[in-house]
């Protein structure tokens, strides 16, 4: 295999990684708080916190430096549209994602200390007001990377 086709793979496993801890720990964060229960709540905040650590961040770096090298291999204009599409997408989406993960932090902190289930509603719903706008953002960045719409105009 060559070497543009294991980058290639690398980006598409990353990409894979990324969206499928997103949506799973999503899935189940947004199960747990609907379930009211508050051990639900602490095993996954603690679970969903160290998922992130373990698999989205390398995942994100992974994207980043292989989605580099691919631009540049298949001679994609760094001024073209999409390239500054694809770069805008990513930067929002990591912009919703930072404060999400300090939110499920904090929410796995008040859960720890026992605190009372208001506590982290709110900071619920800015997760879940984040969250929404940031996967509609990787699901228009997946079209880009497969259609490379923009990418030679």
């Amino acid at each position: 295999m060559t070497l543009y086709l294991w980058i290639k793979l690398l980006h598409i496993l990353s990409a894979t990684v990324l969206f499928g801890t997103g949506m799973g720990t999503a899935f189940f964060m947004l199960k747990a708080y609907l379930s009211a229960n508050d051990e639900a709540m602490a095993v996954t905040t603690r679970s969903v916190v160290m998922a992130d650590w373990i698999f989205t961040l390398p995942a994100v770096v992974v994207q980043f430096v292989t989605g580099l090298w691919l631009t540049q291999h298949l001679n994609i204009s760094m001024d073209s549209v999409w390239f500054y599409t694809v770069l805008g997408l990513f930067a929002f989406v990591g912009a919703c994602w930072v404060p999400v993960v300090w939110i499920q932090i904090r929410i796995r902190d008040l859960v720890a200390a026992e605190a009372d289930s208001d506590s982290y509603r709110k900071l619920m719903r800015w997760w879940i007001a984040l969250g929404v706008p940031a996967f509609t953002s990787v699901l228009i960045i997946f079209y880009l990377m497969v259609s490379k719409a923009g990418a030679y105009n």
